[in-house]
């Protein structure tokens, strides 16, 4: 069983929030970008989306991916070409857009996330039902450094709800590839995949 529409993940890097709330770009990270690939392959997403604006981070991420493409990267773990097969380096959010747009012919469903969300749209029940009847591909976006700006949690779809820990003391700041995964596998739940 499968999502019930095509389902894309973005990972920004920019724009994000600091820790000031300044708009920031973050670092892309080594093993963001392999741990949420083979999360966006176990869970059947179409594609990941790394998204700066930053070209050498750009030409560190297409270096990264070409050596798993590469004879050397096969040999050592021919597993890891397939998790990364899907990965792709984008420079903004609407570039992305336009790209899932171009491949699937409709607009996607824009779906974010955050852990200091105080108004959400719903859990991931209602975000399949929502998406089963609009029929739209879903962009879900998760953001790096300390979240999403306003903007683009403002012009998102949909909104889900945060993940809360249960630590004593409040404590609720989850990596961001533990956050991909325990949303991939809530939504994957939720559709009644597994």
């Amino acid at each position: 069983m499968a999502l019930p529409v095509p389902c894309y993940i973005g990972l920004v890097h920019g724009p994000i929030r600091s820790k000031e709330g300044k708009e920031i770009t973050t670092s892309v990270t080594n093993l963001d970008i392999h741990d949420i690939a083979r999360s966006a392959r176990t869970f059947g997403f179409k594609r990941y989306f790394l998204i700066t604006p930053i070209k050498n981070q750009q030409s560190m991420v297409k270096k990264i991916l070409g050596f798993w493409e590469a004879d050397s990267g096969l040999i050592y773990n021919p597993d890891r070409k397939n998790a990364l097969s899907e990965a792709e380096v984008i420079d903004s959010i609407e570039l992305a857009i336009e790209e899932i747009t171009r491949i699937e012919g409709k607009k996607p469903c824009v779906v974010v996330t955050g852990a200091n969300f105080d108004k959400y749209e719903g859990q991931e029940k209602e975000l399949l039902h929502k998406l089963a009847l609009d029929g739209n591909p879903m962009f879900l976006l998760f953001g790096t450094g300390w979240g999403l700006t306003a903007p683009v949690v403002e012009q998102a779809d949909f909104r889900l709800e945060p993940i809360f820990g249960i630590a004593n003391d409040g404590y609720n700041h989850l990596s961001v590839r533990s956050a991909v995964a325990i949303y991939l596998d809530r939504l994957a739940r939720a559709s009644g995949s597994i």
